[in-house]
């Protein structure tokens, strides 16, 4: 009462000129003065409230609940890759590691004095150093950027907000003697560098392995002092079957190299941060949303740009397991066997050597092998994926397509396929003939498995020029149609032969086609017989197994199983399973595919002494296949590509082995021949025993 006793007075009291007024209108002006005032400040208050709580309500809230409460994620545990009898070949190596997850709001300067305290504790000799990461160090001391600052002039109409930074660090680049730094001073460097990267709220690591005991339990004594580190763990790669298997399962990033360049925005829009370790390769990379698993979710309740409150919203899921279908023991195996008869070959221009063993039934891929040599020094590296990318001029190994088409096309039967072996002497070229038969000496009538038998490389050309229609005549010129190239490629195509197969792994090539215009017909005759067209391994291994199995061209593939993971860290439910896919039934009858299957049988078990692959005649269970020579050049040395694909037994087809050696000079050395017989034994005692098949 006082109070207002006290208001009442001094609206009463006299004021100047008011003397002489009377006593009520004085007081009514100032209470009208007061109202209105008091009327318009409630109207701008008013009109606040509707600004906040109508107008731009939903961003006032968005930016409250973003200052105040965060989502932080974490990797999970990489899926593992097992062989088909669940023996680990890719797994997980876990190592005490020293993280940082950044807070919000945290000043470069917060983070100088984290890095310089951290680095007291830890050393990071892992960690790539820049002159750029020195120089941010270096300026990150404020007496040092003062002091630079003295010695650099920048346009006052500049409107780059970093202007004065950079031009500090240009002025650093000229005096590179300004910032030299100690070995424990570049330490910290490199540290600070790692926190500055750091998203707010993402987790990096600070040293992902190798952390000793001693820098443990100083970074444990001291976490208080640093906000945002800890000590967490980490994982790598290891392989127990040996390492050799990266060139088919790939390798991933670390949080050094981050995402890989070629695919880091897809990657970013999905979810994934800058230093993620993904699949850098092959199946890590195909697989890597399988193999990735789910990231762990932290809500982060944050007061002040500190943080008050962390609970686990997501535990996050460990990345699901690959099951493939290869045998890791037979893998090896095959690894060894060409590796060790590979220089038997001749090798000094031969850039390499591959193989594929592959269920004709199903498709599954059992092993896949190959080396990588480069001619100019020698080297020799492991390169299994070399299978499905490196195309070769492969030789007669394709006959068994060639007589096919010739069966399917109907220019001969099964009951009337009888050619004479001539050289084909056609105006305006060079003679082409036989290997055994050049000078026209050993001229005699082949029927079609005798043709496969024996590597008649002129029936293969007489198939070619009456599926093309032209009817030959010796010393007439080739007026044969470019649709003889168009003919053969068709049924090649039928059994995987120039085409993509459809692995399960990235990179796969579909070989290499030869120029096909009128000028280039004569080709068509070369093509026949395996000598113009490129084509890849895996196309190998697809064509015999088509041949082998009566007529189903099967999709390959090599992971057979995904898995997820028990409580006790063994694999766990069965989340897909591969089903054998049929690409195409080949449109021949069982008798058409018997005659290949009588030629490729008399390969091996033939008596005519021009037979080629009779070292492979004894062989328990029996091998069917063909062998294949291919003359080639390196750069413009003459050499020869060597093959064979062939399935075993003969009679019950259950394994497919494909080869090649490229640009070799001892055609005649029998490496081809002798890995495909030592590949063959491993697989039935490995894989499968041979005592229901001999």
């Amino acid at each position: 009462m006082d109070f207002i006793n006290r208001i009442k007075a001094w609206l009463q009291r006299p004021r100047g000129d008011h003397q002489r007024q009377p006593h009520k209108s004085i007081i009514g002006s100032r209470l009208n003065f007061l109202l209105w005032a008091v009327g318009i400040l409630l109207l701008l208050l008013a009109a606040r409230l509707f600004n906040l709580q109508v107008l731009n309500s939903g961003t006032y809230k968005a930016e409250v609940k973003r200052s105040d409460t965060s989502v932080q994620t974490n990797n999970v545990q990489r899926g593992m890759i097992y062989d088909s009898r669940g023996k680990v070949m890719v797994g997980n190596e876990a190592h005490q590691a020293i993280t940082y997850t950044k807070g919000p709001n945290v000043s470069s300067d917060d983070i100088y004095k984290i890095a310089n305290r951290l680095g007291r504790y830890v050393s990071v000799p892992d960690n790539r150093l820049t002159k750029r990461n020195e120089m941010d160090y270096y300026l990150a001391d404020k007496s040092n950027l003062k002091e630079v600052e003295k010695h650099v002039h920048v346009s006052k109409d500049s409107t780059d907000t970093n202007a004065t930074y950079n031009a500090a660090l240009n002025y650093l680049a000229k005096h590179p003697s300004i910032y030299r730094l100690t070995a424990s001073q570049k330490n910290k460097a490199k540290i600070y560098a790692a926190m500055s990267g750091a998203y707010s709220l993402s987790t990096t690591y600070i040293k992902e392995s190798g952390v000793t005991s001693r820098e443990l339990a100083q970074v444990g004594e001291h976490l208080n002092e640093m906000p945002g580190v800890k000590i967490g763990k980490s994982w790598s790669r290891n392989y127990p079957q040996g390492k050799d298997i990266q060139s088919l399962t790939g390798t991933v990033t670390t949080t050094k190299t981050g995402l890989p360049s070629d695919s880091v925005n897809s990657l970013l829009s999905q979810g994934y941060s800058r230093n993620d370790s993904v699949g850098r390769s092959y199946l890590e990379k195909e697989y890597q949303a399988t193999l990735a698993g789910s990231k762990s979710q932290t809500e982060v309740t944050t007061s002040g740009g500190n943080v008050t409150k962390e609970v686990t919203k997501y535990a996050g899921k460990k990345g699901s397991n690959l099951v493939l279908s290869i045998n890791s023991d037979l893998q090896k195996q095959v690894q060894s066997i060409i590796e060790k008869n590979y220089s038997s070959a001749g090798t000094s221009y031969s850039t390499g050597c591959y193989a594929v063993v592959m269920n004709p039934h199903t498709g599954a891929i059992l092993a896949m092998a190959g080396i990588d040599r480069n001619p100019d020094t020698g080297k020799i590296t492991a390169d299994q994926i070399g299978a499905i990318n490196h195309p070769i001029v492969m030789g007669s190994v394709v006959k068994g397509a060639t007589i096919m088409g010739g069966l399917m096309s109907g220019v001969i039967s099964p009951t009337n396929n009888t050619l004479t072996d001539q050289p084909i002497r056609l105006a305006g070229t060079s003679v082409k003939a036989s290997w055994f038969n050049k000078s026209g000496g050993a001229s005699m009538a082949i029927s079609a498995p005798v043709a496969l038998e024996v590597s008649s490389n002129s029936y293969m050309m007489q198939l070619a020029m009456k599926e093309a229609g032209f009817k030959y005549s010796p010393g007439e010129p080739l007026t044969m149609s470019t649709k003889a190239f168009t003919k053969l490629r068709y049924y090649f195509n039928m059994f995987g032969l120039g085409q993509k197969t459809g692995i399960d792994l990235p990179g796969e090539v579909s070989g290499f086609t030869g120029p096909s215009t009128r000028s280039h017909v004569g080709s068509a005759l070369d093509l026949s017989y395996g000598n113009y067209d490129a084509y890849t391994v895996i196309q190998l291994a697809q064509y015999m197994s088509t041949i082998a199995n009566g007529g189903y061209r099967m999709k390959p593939y090599v992971v057979q199983q995904i898995r997820g993971t028990n409580k006790n860290g063994e694999l766990g439910k069965v989340e897909y399973t591969a089903s054998p896919q049929v690409q195409q039934v080949i449109p021949a009858s069982k008798e058409d595919f018997d005659v290949v299957h009588q030629g490729l049988y008399l390969v091996t078990h033939g008596s005519s002494p021009y037979v080629t692959a009779k070292k492979l005649g004894d062989a328990k269970p029996s091998i069917s296949g063909k062998t294949g020579t291919a003359e080639t050049f390196y750069k413009k040395t003459p050499t020869s590509t060597i093959s064979f694909a062939g399935y075993s037994p003969s009679n019950n087809p259950q394994v497919v082995v494909a080869l090649a050696i490229p640009d070799v000079t001892n055609e005649n050395g029998g490496a081809n021949i002798n890995m495909a017989r030592q590949i063959f034994e491993a697989y039935w005692k490995t894989v499968k025993s041979p005592k229901n098949y001999e």
